[in-house]
């Protein structure tokens, strides 16, 4: 067993740590493996400072890998997907990251190919899922207006995971605003779109115009990590279709809607 090299960083609710180790003690060194790569998982922060701090603690591992040539500093730039939430500074988390590896090419003379993974920043705010208002139930003056959608867990998770906040959009004019709490179909008491920010078991009721049944309701920031951490399936529902706006305004078919009998057609 060997230890962690890395510990996740702080965003996740874990410690960032950091274990020097031989490479003599490394399973490769004994079998006449290369390491000519390194790659980190830094995660998806805003605060240039800790950006820092990890390029330099993995530049100091590559000091003692000499044929390492690439560096990835992967976990992705935070984006925000609500309107208060921030979104990292490139330039600023840029600066900081270039003067360390420019420092480490003057102390070492190795100059690195750095590499990066943007693809939360990219997308995250590009894609968004189009519901329908199924449901709507109010539980008396101490209690909730809930809005229950056609969409939930089987298409984005992240909610009820770890509380993560999602824009989401009533499409209806010339209506009072409300406080409603929007939930999925599943039958899971953390089938809940709308939960307080960073705490899945909390409740936080979003102002919109009161829904009723039948409207359209749309959840944004949905580009990233929703469809590929669906839970497809999940109560026998099935996969929803995937559309593309395209830059004239026309929709084009990715994906179709499954169906019932692609459900279950593995079943034996």
């Amino acid at each position: 067993m060997y230890e962690p090299l890395w510990r996740a960083a702080s965003e996740t609710g874990l410690a960032v740590g950091f274990h020097p180790f031989l490479i003599a003690d490394l399973p490769g060194a004994c079998i006449g493996l290369r390491i000519n790569r390194l790659h980190s998982h830094i995660g998806s922060g805003t605060d240039p400072e800790v950006w820092k701090r990890c390029a330099r603690m993995t530049l100091d591992l590559v000091a003692q890998l000499p044929e390492v040539g690439r560096v990835n500093l992967g976990g992705g730039f935070k984006v925000g997907r609500m309107p208060e939430e921030p979104s990292v500074d490139l330039a600023d988390v840029g600066a900081h990251v270039r003067r360390e590896i420019e420092a480490f090419r003057e102390r070492d003379g190795r100059a690195l190919h750095l590499e990066i993974e943007p693809g939360t920043l990219l997308v995250a705010n590009a894609g968004a899922i189009v519901a329908s208002c199924v449901d709507v139930v109010g539980t008396g003056a101490d209690g909730y207006l809930f809005a229950k959608l056609d969409a939930g867990m089987p298409e984005i998770t992240r909610p009820s995971l770890y509380g993560a906040q999602h824009p989401i959009d009533v499409l209806a004019a010339g209506r009072d605003q409300a406080a409603v709490v929007f939930v999925g179909p599943c039958c899971e008491s953390g089938d809940i779109l709308t939960p307080a920010p960073g705490d899945p078991e909390a409740l936080m009721p979003r102002w919109v115009p009161r829904p009723e049944i039948g409207d359209l309701v749309v959840i944004g920031g949905a580009g990233a990590y929703c469809a590929a951490m669906a839970t497809i399936n999940y109560n026998s529902y099935p996969q929803a279709p995937e559309v593309m706006l395209e830059p004239d305004g026309a929709l084009r078919l990715l994906r179709r809607r499954q169906s019932s009998e692609q459900v279950w057609q593995n079943e034996l």
